[in-house]
């Protein structure tokens, strides 16, 4: 038998490279969903434990969630630069970056590590914060891990993590496919579909083997009923994009500073700024709202949702507040489950202007439109509740909530938030490389 030819010997290598790639991509997505189950479990328990104390110390809070601020601060500053925030912008920035350095500075086990202990740190604090955003950076950080000897195949596996992250994180396979095209890349990717779709796969098989089948908020059924109600969806796609675009307009300020002396000052004095965002949040929790804003919100309204019950009438003023004051700290933190949460409160108080319409059905407007404000991103917006809810009957008016919400939310701000932070990102991590198109 003679000895391979050159030409099958090519072939040999072009074929053992396209399975090694397929095979980073599922392993990375098994380890991105493994992760995913982690944090979530983790999550709840740092909720579970900041409740406990709460509930025998009313105003704990007043001291622990100042200084749980600062801290988290400090050690991002010190130890986990670029982990602050949701990690989104992050994970955007480094697509769009060519150098490994660069990238490794924005996704990297070393940041993924801080990501987790942080953004638990953050909940155990009362921080109003979300743990779905951080899965994004955590996944990208993962793909990166194990694919950082190929680099020309780094952007499409930094995707693919951030929707794995996503996938995992909700339990929502479409959404993350969906995040992944229109907020991560903003582009259909012909070459590295099927390899996203195969992580995001290998994520949610993952997910489900860990912690079984589930919609993120329940089962609902719910739906519009008459003509009248459906004037819920421009009302709601209006009120929710006006928020949220104030939302990420605010965010965007405070990221890119002020040029004057309290714009200075916040910048010297990062830790003391934490600190006053902490007590400011603090007395939006364990004073204003009697302890309902602290954490995700996710079992308030998934407990509204479930029993057609309207949350308290101030909740998505507080939760608002108490969002952007954690947002803003410059603490690791999310803002997907918050902003459902905001959303949730606002479609609560919009319903009593509906009477006999289903309070249910005005709270999932209520959350995709100040989702859709704040992300700018409404395919994913109205995809991502559908699935979270599995309510398929309610899928065209949150389809036209989505578009109204996003339509409005670019009168406040011109620019998504995710993309303005990660320019501000691309900037600090390579200021003379010329950055490749998403």
């Amino acid at each position: 038998m003679g000895f391979p030819s050159n030409r099958q010997r090519r072939l040999f290598r072009i074929v053992s490279a396209r399975w090694q790639r397929r095979a980073i991509f599922l392993l990375g997505g098994i380890a991105v969903g493994a992760a995913a189950v982690a944090l979530a479990q983790l999550a709840d328990l740092a909720q579970v434990a900041f409740a406990a104390l709460v509930s025998h110390v009313r105003y704990a809070s007043l001291v622990l969630t100042p200084i749980g601020f600062a801290l988290s601060v400090y050690l991002t500053n010190r130890f986990f630069q670029n982990a602050q925030g949701s990690g989104i912008p992050q994970a955007i920035a480094a697509r769009h970056l060519t150098d490994q350095t660069a990238r490794e500075s924005l996704v990297s086990l070393r940041i993924a590590a801080g990501k987790i202990l942080l953004t638990l740190f953050g909940l155990l604090c009362g921080a109003s914060v979300g743990r779905e955003g951080p899965t994004v950076q955590i996944g990208a950080s993962i793909m990166f891990a194990l694919g950082r000897f190929s680099p020309r195949r780094q952007p499409g596996l930094i995707l693919a993590g951030a929707a794995a992250g996503v996938a995992a994180a909700f339990n929502t396979p479409l959404a993350g496919i969906v995040f992944g095209i229109e907020e991560m890349s903003r582009a259909f990717e012909t070459r590295t579909s099927s390899l996203i779709i195969g992580a995001v796969i290998a994520a949610g098989l993952t997910s489900l083997a860990l912690m079984g089948n589930y919609t993120y908020f329940g089962t609902s059924a719910t739906a519009l009923r008459n003509g009248a109600d459906w004037l819920a969806v421009p009302l709601c796609g209006v009120a929710g994009g006006l928020a949220g675009g104030l939302f990420s307009r605010i965010l965007i300020a405070m990221a890119r500073g002020f040029a004057n002396p309290v714009g200075r000052t916040i910048k010297r004095y990062p830790v003391g700024f934490a600190a006053i965002c902490g007590f400011a949040a603090a007395i939006c929790g364990g004073i204003a709202s009697d302890g309902a804003i602290y954490g995700t919100g996710y079992q308030q309204v998934k407990s509204a949702l479930e029993a057609g019950s309207q949350l308290p009438a101030s909740f998505s003023v507080w939760k608002f507040l108490a969002t952007t004051f954690a947002s803003i700290s410059g603490m690791p933190g999310g803002i997907f489950a918050p902003s459902l949460a905001v959303g949730a409160g606002l479609g609560s108080n919009i319903a009593p202007l509906f009477h006999g319409a289903p309070l249910a059905a005005i709270m999932l407007l209520g959350m995709v439109s100040y989702f859709a404000g704040v992300v700018q991103a409404p395919i994913t917006a109205f995809v991502i509740v559908t699935e979270m809810t599995d309510n398929h009957a309610m899928v065209v008016p949150l389809m036209a909530a989505a578009l109204i919400a996003h339509a409005s939310s670019r009168l406040i701000c011109k620019e998504g938030v995710y993309h303005a932070l990660a320019k501000g990102f691309i900037d600090r991590a390579a200021p003379a490389q010329q950055a490749t198109p998403a």
